[in-house]
C-alpha cells in the first residue's frame, strides 16, 4: 500500500469544492489500506497540514513547505515521506498543468493527467483546435484576447454572423461554469465578453448547441463508463445549477439507446487520447438527436470527486465502487497510466 499525499483546497474559485471532495477520497483511500497525508492549499497558495477529521477539510494548520527538486514535503525540521501524490484540485493552478510540473520536476508519481494533457484540456480553445484536428465533431467557436476585443461593435458583429445567437461567452481557462453567461443579443454579447475577460486573458464563445447534456467518464487504457445525463429545470447548467440547485439530477446510465451510447463512449475515448489523457478524464458533450449527434463540450482532468458527483457515479453505474476507483487512481499513477 502506498504513502498518498492528498492536496486539496487550491487557489481557483472550485477552492470550496475541492475541500468538500477531499474528505471522500481521504476516507476511501484509508480503507484500501493507504496511508493519507491531507495537505491542504489555502487561496494564497501558502500548504498545511490540515485536520483530515474535518467535513469539509480546511486549508489550514501546520505550515509544510516542499523542497524542490529533491520532492521531501518538510515541517519545521520534520520530512513527512510519501509515495504518491493525489491533488483533488479543480481549475486553475490545480488541473492545468502547474501542480503536475511540480511533480514532473521531483520525478514523483501522481494521480491524473500530465502537464501536457492537463493544460490543452483546460484551454477551451486549444482543446477545440485539437478536436477539430482529429474530426471530433465540437461545437463551433471564436476566441478572443482582449487586444482582438478593441473594436468591440466590429467583433460581436462577426462573431453573431459566424455563430448567430443565442451564444454562450466563457472564459477559456476555467471551470465549473464560472465566468460563463449566455448572451441573447448583440449587446449582452458584449457585456459578456468584457466581463469575461476578468477572468483571464482568453475568451471562448461559442455557438448554442441546443442538445441534450451527456457525460462519459473515461479511466487510462482508456477505459470508458456507462454514460450519465444531466437533467435539469432551469436554462442551462451554470454554476448555481451545479452546486445550489436542488432540482438538478444526475442520472446514470444515460438514456440512450445502445448504438447511441457505444458512439459516444468512443468519442470519449477519442478525446481523452486525442489530448494525450491518462489517469482519469471526464469527457461533456451535448446530444443533437436530431441534428449533429454528439457534439463534445470539453473534457475535465479532475472532476469533482463527492460520492454523488458525476464521475464516480458513472463509474458506480458501471460496476465500480467509490472505494475501488480511488484505489484504481492510485494503481494507475503508481503504474504511470
Amino acid at each position: 500500500m502506498a504513502r498518498v499525499l492528498l492536496l486539496f483546497g487550491g487557489r481557483s474559485a472550485e477552492h470550496e469544492v475541492s475541500c468538500t471532495s477531499s474528505v471522500a477520497v481521504y476516507q476511501a483511500l484509508r480503507e484500501a489500506g493507504h496511508q493519507v497525508i491531507a495537505v491542504g492549499i489555502d487561496r494564497s497558495g501558502k500548504w498545511f497540514l490540515a485536520d483530515a477529521s474535518r467535513n469539509p477539510m480546511v486549508a489550514a494548520g501546520r505550515p509544510v513547505s516542499i523542497r524542490v527538486p529533491e520532492g521531501r514535503l518538510m515541517s519545521g525540521g520534520d520530512e513527512i515521506v510519501f509515495d504518491i501524490a493525489f491533488p483533488v484540485l479543480h481549475g486553475p493552478y490545480g488541473e492545468d498543468g502547474t501542480i503536475q510540473g511540480l511533480f514532473e520536476m521531483m520525478n514523483m508519481p501522481y494521480v491524473g493527467c500530465g502537464v501536457t494533457a492537463s493544460a490543452l484540456a483546460m484551454d477551451k480553445d486549444l482543446a477545440k483546435q485539437v478536436f477539430t484536428q482529429q474530426r471530433i465533431p465540437t461545437a463551433r467557436w471564436v476566441a478572443l484576447r482582449e487586444e482582438d476585443f478593441v473594436n468591440e461593435t466590429k467583433v460581436v458583429d462577426l462573431i453573431v454572423r459566424r455563430l448567430g445567437l443565442p451564444a454562450f461567452v466563457k472564459p477559456a481557462e476555467l471551470g465549473s461554469s464560472v465566468g460563463v453567461a449566455k448572451a441573447e443579443t448583440e449587446a449582452e454579447l458584449k457585456d459578456a465578453i468584457r466581463a469575461a475577460f476578468d477572468f483571464g486573458e482568453k475568451v471562448v464563445v461559442e455557438e448554442f448547441v441546443n442538445g441534450r447534456e451527456i457525460e462519459v467518464a473515461v479511466l487510462g487504457g482508456p477505459r470508458s463508463s456507462v454514460a450519465g445525463e444531466i437533467v435539469i429545470e432551469g436554462d442551462w447548467y451554470d454554476y448555481d445549477s451545479k452546486y445550489n440547485d436542488a432540482t438538478s439530477q444526475f442520472v446514470a446510465p444515460a438514456r440512450l439507446t445502445p448504438p447511441q451510447s457505444r458512439v459516444v463512449r468512443d468519442l470519449a475515448e477519442d478525446a481523452f487520447v486525442a489530448l494525450g489523457c491518462k489517469g482519469l478524464a471526464r469527457v461533456d458533450f451535448f446530444f443533437e438527436e436530431k441534428g449533429r449527434g454528439f457534439v463534445i463540450n470539453e473534457v475535465n482532468t479532475m472532476p469533482g470527486f463527492t460520492p454523488i458527483s458525476g464521475f464516480p457515479t458513472m463509474w458506480q453505474a458501471s460496476g465500480l465502487t467509490y472505494g475501488e476507483l480511488c484505489d484504481e487512481l492510485v494503481q494507475l499513477a503508481l503504474r504511470g497510466e
